[in-house]
């Protein structure tokens, strides 16, 4: 036998019995030799190591060539049996190599299974149950869906290795019915084996495990019905609470050349029962199933780390939804509007759109006004708390005490505690609640803002300003009468009114349209007296309105015609970039170092706009990646030109694109880029870092000056500090200091040495007009302060910098 190549063997297309015989070239020579000379084998006398390959090796021997057959030589088959009487426990990766040897000979046509598969059986026969269950694994569903005459044979062995006796053990009985196949599972097994197994569970857990399907049939609804009990729906919350506390674990797996890494969230075999028992929410009349769900669909929904286009579950995701959609009424739609704002699977995200369009069409309303009507208020008050036997909760999620006098205290006393220990645990569950309702209202409502939602003001009085939690961010944000003035909601005498920057109040009819007032459709002198007004009275939005950055068409943009090259160029940090874009709704962003030859290298981000208009922004892998990230993961990425295509598919130019429209897409890439470009590293190098780090300032950093005009007055630092054009410019004790308004990074007078300052958060409470994306204008702060007051600096990773 030729070992180097195995010529004469199917094998040959099975690197690693390559790798083995190659190997192990000497000692398969060797009972080779033995086997040909006729010789006796004396298994007994062979010690494990040599063993363990012998055994592999007559598995091998089996070969009949590329022809396959039935009849295999008796000695052959003799050799198989000495190895079967002799067998000691094998490792689990000899065992699973039988396996190997042995469906690569039955796919090329060996139709003796009796005998083809009689080592790999007794082999696995003495490993542990769960052993066994990691070498069979998927064995029996690929038998029985593409080698059903092997499976006729082998079904019944197999199943009785699955099989493991249960005796009184009720982590058996449930291993026995779903297996231990991922860490949920194992946790799962621990905490709840005796509650799964009690006689009125165990048969629904039996029809749990039965589903296999997208959804569930109503022959199976009557089973699960006549199977449902007290005990099992309280069970199946605790189970899902679980699910949704639940997070992703990496393996690793040793190779020949090192290891390889792979994420699991759950296996397939946990998530069939786990959907069953979210089927059978369906049936559970109970207060927490609505939300419970929701909690399901956002976990399962996200993608590893809970963001990205992928989503951890999308079969409980669907499932979790699907109940939703059956179950129906107002009060799903609070947690399909978690799911809107947090996922962005497509696939999931469409499941969502039809649940919404159902219930709008049941409801008379369209899917916009259903989600704002069923906000949930959370028993809270115009002022936004909620207050019980001296216990407050706040809009923040934060529970506290008002004592009599009504002053405030983060600590609860004790006898407070004890009285109302319901009613405390009620209100922090409630808290939990509204910090999760809270991101989604922002994203509903930013996103109506760039698809220039219209209302009537009374809508927008009833189901905004007036609401206790939607209201805390409307109440900020200015409206503007469509094609009229615009205004700040103020309170008069019991109805809202607008108030412009000069004190003029406007009273709207309850039937005026009304909209969301953005900047790219007003001249400067009034966005300029908005963002004075926001400044002089410290009114910050929950998101940028007043200060936000507008995008209009370029002499460059006009000349290349259907694409941007605004953003093109930039190296942007992968992972970080593809999280802040799936965030903002952009899907396809997938590169990685598996193919280059199918197009790995590069990939489209995709966005939805309105109109019907797709955005799209190229990416691409520069040629220096691979050394990079060793083949890895995917640590840098550049990005390209920026494009639209209508319904059509058609690419549209860019004078055809809607104003609003180009300007918002503009915008996120601005965005992506401002947070993620490697220009941004405190310790960055070369040519690109210097070019970004120090060089024009883009949109969203002239907002950021924009806004230090205004702010620079106010700081205790001012006398320090002068605005140049691209530098925020600060006096110190020892030096003076240019801080980059687009990138944070400093250079120091008199000969702009580069100064490196990790990034930290402020201690000094500024007030900033917005949330800002990446929190730069936060940073860019904290460095002047810290700057200004150089000679009290104590890290010595700075001072020896500022004192060479």
């Amino acid at each position: 036998m030729n070992w180097d190549l195995l010529d004469d063997s199917p094998l040959r297309n099975h690197y690693h019995f390559v790798y083995l015989a190659n190997d192990h070239k000497d000692l398969f020579e060797r009972f080779d030799s033995a086997f040909a000379a006729d010789e006796a084998f004396k298994v007994n006398e062979y010690d494990e190591g040599e063993l363990r390959l012998f055994a592999v090796w007559a598995q091998m021997r089996l070969n009949l060539g590329w022809d396959g057959g039935t009849d295999h030589d008796e000695r052959r088959l003799d050799v198989i049996r000495q190895v079967i009487d002799h067998l000691p426990q094998l490792p689990k990766e000899v065992v699973t190599q039988l396996w190997s040897a042995a469906n690569g000979l039955m796919t090329w046509r060996h139709t003796n299974y009796a005998e083809l598969y009689r080592l790999p059986l007794a082999a696995t026969a003495l490993l542990p149950y769960h052993e066994r269950r990691d070498v069979l694994n998927s064995l029996p569903r690929w038998f029985a869906q593409h080698w059903k005459p092997a499976w006729e044979v082998l079904r019944e062995p197999v199943q009785a290795l699955l099989t493991e006796p249960e005796n009184s053990d009720p982590g058996a009985t449930v291993r026995n019915i779903m297996w231990e196949d991922d860490a949920f599972a194992t946790r799962m097994i621990a905490d709840h084996a005796t509650r799964l197994t009690a006689p009125e569970v165990l048969p629904l857990l039996r029809h749990w495990n039965t589903a296999t399907a997208s959804k569930p049939s109503a022959k199976w609804i009557r089973r699960a019905t006549e199977l449902l009990t007290p005990q099992a729906a309280e069970l199946i919350k605790d189970i899902l609470g679980q699910v949704i506390a639940h997070r992703e674990v990496t393996h690793r797996h040793p190779t020949r050349d090192g290891e390889w890494t792979e994420t699991v969230f759950l296996r397939e075999r946990t998530a069939v029962p786990l959907r069953g028992m979210v089927w059978t929410c369906e049936l559970i009349d109970e207060p927490w199933v609505t939300a419970r769900l929701g909690d399901v669909a956002v976990a399962t929904g996200t993608g590893i780390g809970g963001s990205g286009a992928n989503a951890r579950s999308e079969m409980l995701a669907n499932a979790a939804i699907g109940v939703l959609a059956r179950r129906g009424g107002l009060e799903v739609v609070a947690q399909l509007a978690r799911v809107q704002a947090k996922v962005r699977k497509k696939t999931i995200l469409g499941g969502v759109a039809k649940t919404l369009d159902a219930v709008a069409v049941q409801s008379g309303l369209s899917p916009e006004q259903l989600l704002e009507r069923t906000v949930p208020t959370f028993g809270l008050g115009p002022d936004g708390t909620r207050t019980e036997h001296g216990l407050r909760l706040t809009l923040d999620g934060v529970v506290d005490f008002a004592d009599p006098s009504g002053k405030i205290r983060k600590t609860i006393p004790k006898a407070v505690r004890e009285q109302h220990k319901d009613l405390l645990a009620e209100l922090k569950a409630t808290a939990k609640e509204i910090k999760k309702v809270l991101p989604a209202e922002r994203f509903r409502i930013e996103r109506a803002l760039a698809a220039e939602r219209i209302w009537r003001w009374s809508e927008v009085c009833e189901h905004y300003l007036d609401h206790p939690v939607t209201g805390s961010m409307a109440r900020t944000l200015i409206w503007q009468i469509l094609q009229g003035p615009a205004g700040l909601p103020v309170l008069v005498d019991g109805a809202w009114e607008l108030t412009d920057p000069a004190g003029r109040r406007i009273l709207p009819d309850p039937d005026t349209p009304v909209l969301l007032w953005h900047p790219i459709a007003h001249g400067m002198e009034e966005v300029r007296a908005w963002r004075d007004h926001l400044m002089e009275h410290g009114l910050r939005q929950p998101f940028k309105q007043a200060f936000r950055e507008v995008y209009l068409l370029t002499p460059a943009e006009e000349t290349t015609l259907d694409h941007s090259r605004r953003f093109t160029g930039h190296l942007l940090r992968y992972g970080q970039a593809k999280a802040l874009l799936t965030g903002r709704g952009w899907t396809g962003m997938s590169l990685g170092h598996w193919g280059w030859e199918y197009g790995s290298d590069q990939a489209e981000a995709t966005k939805e706009l309105p109109g019907g208009l797709v955005a799209h922004w190229g990416f691409h892998l520069d040629e220096g990646s691979f050394d990079r990230d060793d083949f890895g993961t995917v640590s840098i990425c550049v990005s390209g030109d920026l494009h639209f295509t209508d319904d059509s598919g058609r690419r549209v130019p860019l004078t055809e694109v809607p104003p609003m429209t180009l300007s918002e897409a503009l915008r996120d890439a601005d965005l992506a880029v401002g947070v993620t470009s490697t220009g941004l590293d405190p310790e960055g190098h070369g040519e690109y870092w210097q070019s970004y780090g120090f060089g024009d300032l883009t949109e969203t950093a002239r907002i950021r000056r924009d806004a230090l005009t205004r702010l620079l007055p106010r700081l205790a630092i001012a006398g320090r500090c002068t605005l140049l054009d691209r530098f925020l410019r600060v006096r110190g004790d020892l030096r003076t200091y240019k801080i980059h308004l687009g990138s944070g990074n400093i250079l120091m007078e008199p000969n702009d040495a580069y100064l490196c300052i990790v990034p930290r958060s402020s201690g000094d409470q500024v007030f900033l007009p917005f949330e800002e994306d990446g929190g730069m204008l936060s940073i860019i702060l904290s460095k002047a302060f810290l700057l200004a007051a150089d000679t009290a600096i104590t890290d010595s990773s700075i001072t020896r910098q500022i004192r060479p």
